[in-house]
């Protein structure tokens, strides 16, 4: 597969404005850079929030790197492709991210602000930066603070402080915002250029939800009504906070400090401002929201796949056996999972049936994806773009989707102070500027701080309250289902209810040219989507000999809006005082995402999303036919409702002795979408460290943020599989030289703790670098040498596609691509454990259907371990690490670090690799209301 890398997003050919060849030299960029110059701050004030209802005592903190200033004029655009100058607040969160991976050894609470913000609210006098009142209000005032420029939004009325909230926004995140527009209605080629990597992004989101301007003023209309009074004030809400967005726009506009990036794409002109930047909607929102609930927030998928690998097994053992074998790999609810709530409640979900109903599995080799581009020219029609749209098509259709994320929560029971202690926060991803901002907002019915996603930050989505703090992780439930709609006439009717039915077919058409942020040369096409009752359809095939199309229905669909109404309660101090009314809130979020609280007294979780009631017999697993028997439960497909299960079956705890999470499986009996929820999941990492800080008790913040840290270091694979791995190597002497030598590296660094981490900080070169060399090549070698023979090459690559068999920091395979942080989330990890634990003879719970290492044969296993870790040691760093547009073939340390993906013009350094959350919170709060 193509190495992916950190400038293949969007504006990736913003390294010197293209066709300006030896423009970088200084007298010329100065002069330019001198008549572009505007005034860019306002004259501090000394103001200060008053911070009386907060209850955290200082003990509340958080990060979120790079920098709260995600907007850059031209001038400050080309001051940083020339000399790498950062504007103001750009990038000053990025050091102390960075510095804790080589500082948390010594963490202490006195210090845990040296590499995290204060989120006490309010400012104090002496730390204010800057106060505006946006658009000349007099009801709402923005205070910037002088240590990060973090905007603390204070207001007197409620469309006050929303319209803040905007303004605020724009000044921070306009770009992106507006490209993040672009995305959720498949447009962003049109705005920002022809580059491949915009091809897919843009073709990767529409597919899934290929909404028209109606359905997005459609799904504002259904979540308001739906609502009552909270929904007619989110409506007023998001009215403002549109409002204070634009009265940006035109401020800016008219001032000349707008982002640079509208030059450089051709949408202003410098000289004479001619060109428009277009006003907000509040359905750009809803296109929005639709990107980021795609991302982070719906679990399911991957029916048809499913599908494929179960025909593989079966045609390799037969169906009774093949089934068998198959489950094994499935581990839909693994007995040796790491689990959030881990007393042992049950709480069934998608759980396997007696005797499945309504199954509709393709007849072999029948299926093809439904194509998505259409009339491709120019550069459109390249390898490269079509190489896209293949990855893009993928992607779009896989059940292993963006876990990330990750929290420890800790009873106050077991710590020092007797509080709860919290350190959490979403796992994001890294981005320049980054998806998510930080604010403080207070005003009638808002008090809160944190993160939220640029656009929409009407309400805080992920920090604090008055006394209580909450996060979230993703979850991954399935809430996706594939029907097989049987065609009738011709290709694009369909039988609903008997009635042969015309599909509806929806087209984006975009077209682009070359501009100095992009090059790519002109061309365009035109995405189609083929709409049905059940859903897009997603691919072909036939069932039994009929001609079928497999459609995917997601509970969400049609409702990107819904989840509104949960944040604005969050955000509500007069209705989130307790774990229950903050279990409350976050049931109205309808994404399937992991919920965690903390206030001084007590912790709590919940799982949230639309989790729909399936037909008895149903197996979400796999597709269905579309037939009212098959159905969701009461579902009616003009607004896409159906029953759901309820809030009291969906996992959920108050005041467990601890949590943990990390995109792992919630509960026992509760199955999720994606594939690898088994013995060993990076989970466990955090698992094996907090059950062992809570035991122990007197645990306090600092010593919860050094388990996060330790973790975000480890690799799970050398730390939980290496050690049984050297057990069935070192089962007799190793007399081969080559081999010895690499068992006595890859023991070495197990002893030491099997982490990824500098020699020291900065040096760029990695403490037991060869065993870390080692086992990278290792791993993909010796899963296909302990699988592929007893799988067979079909089914090996069928549950391949299912689950990828690794994802190591520089990999540029799996969900996350390379250079992105988050590692470890999917892989083969727990099918190694398990193979190679059942050839030592231990007991192995919920053991794969047969042994495979070897044959079960521990002399066998024994060999070809040797061999292909003799295959490995004789691969060069640069082969293990080929090297990419940022990073030199065999530089071990760059290809793991972490980089903030350029989506505007403004660039960063790669900091070394953690696998921990974008943004941040360590909370412990010392009273309540």
């Amino acid at each position: 597969m193509p190495r992916r890398t950190p400038g293949s997003t969007l504006l990736d050919r913003l390294r010197t404005p293209h066709g300006l060849p030896g423009f970088l030299k200084s007298a010329a960029i100065c002069v330019l850079i001198a008549g572009l110059l505007s005034p860019l701050s306002q004259a501090a004030a000394a103001a200060e929030t008053t911070a009386a209802n907060d209850y955290c005592g200082g003990q509340c903190s958080d990060i979120l790197p790079p920098g709260e200033n995600g907007n850059a004029t031209l001038a400050q655009v080309l001051l940083n492709q020339a000399f790498g100058t950062q504007p103001a607040h750009a990038d000053d969160q990025l050091g102390p991210y960075a510095n804790l991976a080589k500082g948390y050894s010594t963490l202490t609470d006195a210090k845990i602000n040296t590499f995290f913000n204060d989120a006490s609210f309010g400012v104090p006098s002496d730390q204010v930066a800057s106060s505006e009142k946006p658009g000349g209000r007099g009801d709402v005032t923005i205070v910037r603070d002088k240590k990060t420029g973090v905007p603390h939004i204070t207001g007197t009325t409620r469309y006050g402080t929303e319209f803040g909230a905007g303004y605020a926004a724009a000044e921070d995140r306009l770009w992106l915002m507006d490209v993040f527009r672009h995305v959720g209605r498949g447009q962003v080629t049109s705005f920002a250029g022809g580059a491949p990597s915009n091809q897919g992004l843009e073709q990767e989101f529409w597919r899934n939800a290929p909404y028209t301007e109606a359905d997005l003023q459609a799904q504002i209309d259904s979540a308001v009504a739906a609502a009552g009074t909270r929904g007619q004030q989110a409506l007023a809400d998001v009215n403002a906070y549109v409002a204070g967005i634009n009265s940006y726009i035109d401020a800016s506009d008219s001032g000349r400090y707008f982002p640079g990036e509208y030059v450089l794409t051709g949408h202003k002109d410098s000289i004479t401002n001619a060109g428009t930047i277009d006003h907000f909607k509040t359905t750009d929102l809803v296109a929005l929201a639709s990107v980021i609930g795609s991302l982070f927030g719906s679990g399911g998928g991957g029916e048809v796949n499913n599908a494929l690998s179960l025909l593989a097994a079966q045609a390799k053992y037969g169906v009774s056996e093949g089934t068998r074998v198959w489950e094994s790999f499935r581990e839909r609810n693994d007995p040796e999972a790491a689990l959030t709530v881990h007393n042992g409640e049950s709480f069934p979900y998608a759980t396997k049936p007696d005797s499945p109903q309504g199954e509709a599995l393709p007849d072999a080799g029948s299926v093809t994806q439904e194509p998505l581009v259409y009339d491709r020219t120019g550069s459109a029609a390249g390898a490269s773009a079509t190489g896209t749209s293949s990855a893009a098509a993928t992607t779009a259709v896989t059940s292993a989707r963006r876990g990330m994320s990750n929290a420890l929560v800790v009873s106050g029971k077991a710590t020092a102070s007797g509080h709860p202690i919290a350190v959490f926060g979403p796992q994001t991803g890294y981005f320049a500027p980054q998806l998510l901002m930080l604010q403080e907002i207070q005003g009638p019915g808002l008090s809160a701080r944190g993160a939220s996603f640029a656009g929409l930050s009407m309400y805080v989505e992920l920090g604090r309250g008055q006394d209580y703090a909450w996060s979230a992780t993703t979850s991954g439930q399935d809430i996706i289902d594939s029907y097989a709609v049987e065609l009738c006439q011709d290709d694009n009717h369909y039988l609903y209810h008997g009635t042969c039915t015309a599909m509806e077919q929806v087209q984006q058409k975009n077209a682009w040219k070359p501009t100095t942020a992009d090059g790519t040369a002109a061309g365009s096409y035109t995405m189609k989507v083929w709409r049905t009752k059940y859903g897009p359809v997603e691919y072909r095939a036939t069932v039994g000999g009929k001609k079928v199309a497999y459609t995917t229905l997601r509970s969400s669909y049609l409702h990107e809006a819904d989840s509104i109404i949960g944040f604005q309660m969050l955000n509500d101090p007069d209705y989130v005082k307790s774990p229950q009314t903050f279990q409350s809130a976050v049931q109205h979020i309808n994404y399937t995402f992991n919920w965690f609280y903390a206030d001084s007294t007590h912790t709590a979780y919940y799982n949230s999303g639309d989790n729909p009631v399936r037909a008895s017999g149903v197996d979400a697993e796999f597709p269905v036919w579309a037939q009212a028997a098959y159905e969701w439960r009461n579902w009616d497909p003009a607004t896409n409702t159906a029953d759901y299960t309820p809030a009291s079956a969906h996992p959920n705890s108050v005041d467990q002795d601890y949590y943990i999470s990390w995109n792992n499986k919630q509960a026992k009996d509760y199955t999720t979408a994606s594939w690898g929820d088994g013995s060993v999941h990076r989970g466990d990492l955090l698992e094996d460290r907090v059950k062992k800080l809570a035991a122990a008790g007197g645990v306090t913040r600092a010593s919860l943020a050094k388990a996060m840290a330790d973790a975000a270091l480890a690799d799970l694979r050398a730390e939980d599989v290496l050690p049984n791995l050297l057990k069935v190597v070192n089962s007799s002497t190793v007399t081969d030289s080559t081999a010895a030598a690499a068992v006595a590296k890859l023991s070495a660094w197990v002893s030491a703790g099997a982490k990824r981490t500098e020699t020291s900080a900065g040096s760029k070169t990695y403490a037991d670098a060869d065993a870390v060399r080692l086992l990278d090549a290792w791993w993909p070698l010796l899963v296909k040498a302990e699988f592929e023979p007893g799988l067979g090459s079909d089914l090996y690559t069928a549950f391949g596609t299912n689950l990828p068999v690794d994802e190591t920091p520089s990999a540029a395979h799996g969900p996350t691509g390379a250079h992105a942080g988050s590692s470890f989330q999917y892989g083969w990890w727990s099918y190694v454990d398990k193979d190679i634990r059942s050839v030592l003879g231990e007991t192995v719970q919920g053991p794969l259907a047969q042994k495979y290492c070897g044959g079960g044969s521990l002399t066998a296993c024994r060999d070809l371990l040797i061999s292909s870790l003799k295959e490995a040691a004789g691969k060069t760093a640069a082969q293990v690490y080929p090297g990419d547009a940022l990073c030199s073939a065999g530089d071990q340390w760059c290809a793991d670090s972490i980089v903030q993906r350029t989506l505007g013009g403004i660039k960063h350094g790669n900091i070394s690799w953690q696998n921990r959350p974008t943004f941040q919170q360590v909370v412990e709060f010392t009273s309540h209301r």
